[in-house]
C-alpha cells in the first residue's frame, strides 16, 4: 500500500511539473489584447474592427517573434461599471497582455486605477480628459501602466485654435466665436484651452455654453447663440453629435460650427445626419485621403475593404496601438507589465496620424502623445458633398473650404 501511494505520489508530482512546464509553454502561443469598446456607437465601432485588422496583419507575417496577436473583444454598452468588470475578465479570467480601452473618459478614468492595481498595460485611442495623464504624473508608480494613444483635451484646445486661426481668422476675417461643448470630463480641459487660445489667435469668446449629454431639443441653445451673433461656434462634442448637427441644419442657423465633435469623423455620419452635416468642421488625427504618412491610406484602404466604410478616429489610433504593443513586447522580449511600461515609453513609432512618442516621467502629462512638427500634428477636416475633406494644414490639405448656403461668412 505504501509502495503503491509512494508511485502515486511521485506520479502526482510529476504530472503537477508536466502542467507546469506546459502551461507557460501554451500561455506563450500567443499575445492577447484586450479590446473593451463601444462597439453600437458611431465612434467606438472602429475601436475592435481596426484592432483585428492590425492584428491580422501581424499574425500573416509571422506574428512577433512567432507569437500571434489574439485580440479579445468586450462590449462595454459605453459604461463604466460594465468596462471594470470587462477589465477584471480580460485579466484574471482571459490572461490578456495589455487592454486597448475606451474613447470616453469617464470610462478610462475609472478604468485607470484598476490598471495599476492589476497591473496591466492599458492605453486609450479615443478619450482626451488631461486627468488621463495628471493622475499618472501624480502616482507615476501606481499609475504608470496608463498610456494616452489619443491627444489631451488640452492638445485638442490648442490646434483646433491654430486651425481657426488660418482657416477663419486670416481666411474669412472672423473676430468672434460661442464655445458650445457637452457637459463631461474631457470637455473641462478642452473648455479651459478654448477660452485661453481663442483670444490668443484673434477670436472674441462671447460665451461658453456648457450642456447635458442628455439634450434633445437644441433650439433654446441655438436661439441664444444666434442672439450673440458671432462668427464661428467652437464645438466640444462627442457623444451627441447627431442630434445637433441635425438641428442645426434643420434650423438653418447660419453659424458655422468648428472643433472637436467626434462622431463625425466616422465615414457613416453622412447618412446618421441624413446629410446635415455637410459643411461641419472637425479635428481628426487623421483622415480619409490624407497620407499624414505612408501608412495612413493603405489602412483607410484595407479597412474599407474588410468593413464597407472607413473608419473614426479612434479607429486609426486603435490600429497604430496594436502594432506599438507588438513592437513593444518585440524589443522587452517580455510581455512582463513593468518591461512593457519600459519598451512603450521609448516608442518611436510611425503610424497612421504621424510619429508616436510618449511623453516622458517628469512632464505633467507623462505618457501622453507627443504634439507638433515632427510628432502628430492633427488635421481639420469638412464634411462636404458627402465626403471628409481636408483643409488643414495646408500642406496635406485636399481641398478648399466651403459652406451650406444657410452660412453667413463674409465669403458670401
Amino acid at each position: 500500500m505504501r509502495a503503491r501511494l509512494g508511485v502515486a505520489a511521485r506520479t502526482s508530482v510529476f504530472a503537477l511539473g508536466l502542467a507546469a512546464a506546459v502551461a507557460p509553454a501554451q500561455a506563450a502561443d500567443s499575445i492577447k489584447i484586450g479590446v473593451i469598446a463601444e462597439a453600437q456607437a458611431v465612434a467606438g465601432s472602429s475601436i475592435p474592427l481596426a484592432a483585428q485588422l492590425a492584428a491580422d496583419e501581424i499574425n500573416a507575417k509571422g506574428g512577433v517573434d512567432g507569437r500571434k496577436i489574439e485580440i479579445v473583444t468586450y462590449d462595454n454598452h459605453s459604461s463604466s461599471a460594465e468596462s471594470i468588470r470587462a477589465f477584471q475578465r480580460a485579466v484574471n479570467e482571459d490572461k490578456v497582455n495589455a487592454v486597448i480601452a475606451s474613447y470616453i473618459s469617464e470610462v478610462v478614468l475609472a478604468l485607470e486605477p484598476w490598471a495599476g492595481r492589476l497591473k496591466t498595460i492599458m492605453i486609450t485611442p479615443g478619450a482626451a480628459s488631461d486627468v488621463i495623464t495628471e493622475n499618472i504624473a501624480k502616482d507615476y508608480e501606481h499609475n504608470k501602466y496608463t498610456f494616452h494613444g489619443y491627444l489631451t483635451s488640452s492638445a485638442l484646445a490648442s490646434l483646433v485654435c491654430d486651425a481657426a486661426k488660418d482657416l477663419l481668422v486670416d481666411g474669412l476675417k472672423m473676430k468672434s466665436a460661442v464655445i458650445m461643448s457637452e457637459d463631461a470630463a474631457w470637455t473641462k480641459p478642452l473648455d479651459a484651452g478654448y477660452e485661453k487660445c481663442l483670444p490668443e489667435v484673434g477670436l472674441k469668446v462671447l460665451d461658453h455654453i456648457r450642456f447635458s449629454p442628455d439634450t434633445t431639443d437644441f433650439t433654446p441653445i441655438f436661439n441664444k447663440i444666434e442672439s450673440q451673433k458671432p462668427d464661428v461656434m467652437i464645438t466640444g462634442i462627442s457623444h451627441v453629435g447627431t442630434q445637433p448637427t441635425v438641428q442645426w441644419k434643420s434650423q438653418q442657423v447660419p453659424i458655422p460650427m468648428l472643433g472637436v465633435a467626434s462622431q463625425a469623423t466616422n465615414s457613416t455620419f453622412w447618412k446618421d445626419t441624413n446629410g446635415a452635416t455637410e459643411g461641419v468642421l472637425y479635428n481628426a488625427v487623421s483622415g480619409p485621403g490624407v497620407a499624414v504618412t505612408e501608412k495612413t491610406l493603405p489602412f483607410v484602404d484595407a479597412f474599407q475593404k474588410k468593413y464597407g466604410n472607413t473608419p473614426s478616429y479612434a479607429g486609426y489610433t486603435a490600429y497604430d496601438e496594436v502594432y506599438y504593443i507588438a513592437d513593444a513586447v518585440k524589443r522587452a522580449g517580455s510581455t512582463d507589465s513593468d518591461k512593457m511600461v519600459e519598451a512603450l515609453e521609448k516608442t518611436d513609432w510611425v503610424g497612421t496620424i504621424g510619429r508616436i512618442q510618449f511623453l516622458p516621467k517628469g512632464d505633467p502629462h507623462v505618457h501622453g502623445l507627443k504634439t507638433g512638427k515632427g510628432a502628430i500634428t492633427g488635421l481639420m477636416l469638412q464634411w462636404q458633398d458627402g465626403k471628409q475633406v481636408n483643409l488643414w494644414p495646408k500642406d496635406v490639405a485636399n481641398g478648399q473650404l466651403k459652406f451650406p448656403s444657410f452660412i453667413k461668412t463674409s465669403e458670401k
